[in-house]
C-alpha cells in the first residue's frame, strides 16, 4: 500500500461538532425561510379599478363538424388547409378554413370560410365566405399574418380552360375593417 505524500488534513475527518454544526445550520435555514416567505399572488383577487386581470385564454375553432355552405353532392366536404389568428382584434382567435368537396378526380374548387364562437355557444360557426366555390379557384399558398388573411389563387381566364390547368395566378389578403373583410392585393404581389 503506497502512502500519500501530503499529511493527513485534519478537517477531513468528520467529529460530533461537524454534524451539530451542520444540523444547526440547516435548522436556520428552515426557520428563516419560513418567516421570510413571498407575498401571496394576487392578480386576479382585487375588486378595484386598479386590478386588471387577464383575458381567459380562448382556443380558435376547430372546423371540424362545421356546416360548410358548400354543395359537394353524394361526397363529402373536406378542410385541405386551416390556419388561425385575431383577425377583428377582439383577442378571441379566428380559424379561416380552405374546403373544397372530396371529389374522386379532377381539381376540385376551395372555398374560403372564416369561423369563429358565438359568446352563447362552443359550437364554431362560418361567419365570411372569402373565396366562393363558383369562382373556380383553387389555393396554392395560405396564411393568416399580422391579422389578416393572405392567399394566391389559382384561377382561369375562361370558362373553356380546363380545371387541370388554372392559368391566372391571383395573390389576396383580407383585412377586418367597418364590420366586413376587405380584399386587396398585399403589395409586391404579380399575377401570371
Amino acid at each position: 500500500m503506497q502512502h500519500s505524500a501530503v499529511p493527513e488534513l485534519a478537517h477531513t475527518h468528520t467529529r460530533p461538532i461537524h454534524w451539530v454544526a451542520t444540523a444547526t445550520a440547516v435548522a436556520g435555514v428552515v426557520a428563516l425561510s419560513s418567516v421570510l416567505q413571498p407575498d401571496a399572488a394576487n392578480a386576479a383577487q382585487g375588486s378595484g379599478p386598479e386590478s386588471k386581470t387577464a383575458p381567459a385564454v380562448v382556443a380558435a375553432p376547430e372546423p371540424e363538424g362545421v356546416d360548410f355552405p358548400l354543395e359537394c353532392g353524394p361526397v363529402k366536404a373536406i378542410v385541405v388547409k386551416k390556419a388561425s389568428g385575431d383577425l377583428d382584434g377582439d383577442g378571441r382567435p379566428e380559424t379561416v378554413a380552405v374546403v373544397h368537396c372530396d371529389a374522386p378526380m379532377g381539381t376540385p374548387p376551395d372555398g374560403v370560410y372564416v369561423l369563429t364562437r358565438g359568446a352563447d355557444t362552443e359550437q364554431p360557426r362560418v361567419v365570411a365566405t372569402l373565396v366562393d366555390p363558383k369562382d373556380r379557384q383553387t389555393v396554392s399558398e395560405f396564411a393568416v399574418q399580422d391579422g389578416a388573411v393572405v392567399a394566391t389563387l389559382l384561377g382561369y381566364s375562361k370558362a373553356d380552360v380546363p380545371s387541370c390547368c388554372p392559368d391566372v395566378t391571383d395573390h389576396a389578403k383580407w383585412q377586418w375593417k367597418d364590420g366586413a373583410f376587405l380584399r386587396s392585393t398585399p403589395a409586391g404581389a404579380q399575377s401570371v
